[in-house]
């Protein structure tokens, strides 16, 4: 089982630069809310650090992990759990400018929780859906029309003509 890690402390690795290493390690992603509606990932999720230690200093890492988010499908309000893959990179090169520098590391202390966090939220889909063909609830009587797919209503009577309908014929 891997060890969770919320922070990681990369001069504990001891590399040499152009040296890298390769751990999986479980971090908890924390919820999240989209339209007043709370979406939860697992407890924890296990991912795969690749830390490389830069000539003149700084690292170059890369994080990988698949999570589903459970919630509610934001069309038809049914149970939704899609997976999500996460790639996503980081440089911290101290002197290197605002591009070369990650606001992840501190030192060489790497919050991997918020990394982790902020780079799901970034992969995660526009909409959280239960399937991708979601066809949502019916407009008028909030019917779900993935059980349903022919429902439909009549059509009411355009409003433009309703003067029409008060003429008395005798």
């Amino acid at each position: 089982m891997p060890a969770r890690a919320d922070n990681f402390d990369l001069a504990g690795l001891k590399l040499s630069p152009g040296e890298g290493r390769r751990l999986d390690l479980e971090v908890q992603l924390g919820d999240f809310d989209f339209s007043d509606e709370r979406y939860a990932p697992p407890a924890t999720v296990p991912v795969r650090l690749d830390v490389s230690r830069m000539v003149g200093g700084g690292y170059s890492l890369r994080l990988r992990f698949e999570s589903e988010i459970s919630g509610p499908c934001m069309r038809c309000l049914e149970a939704a759990s899609p997976v999500t893959s996460v790639d996503a990179r980081e440089i911290d090169q101290p002197g290197g400018g605002e591009e070369l520098t990650s606001p992840y590391v501190v030192g060489d202390e790497l919050d991997l929780r918020a990394w982790a966090h902020d780079a799901y939220a970034l992969a995660l889909p526009a909409q959280v859906l239960c399937r991708p063909d979601c066809l949502g609830l019916c407009q008028q009587c909030g019917a779900n029309l993935n059980a349903d797919p022919e429902h439909a209503h009549e059509a009411a009577p355009d409003a433009r003509w309703a003067k029409l309908r008060e003429l008395k014929f005798e």
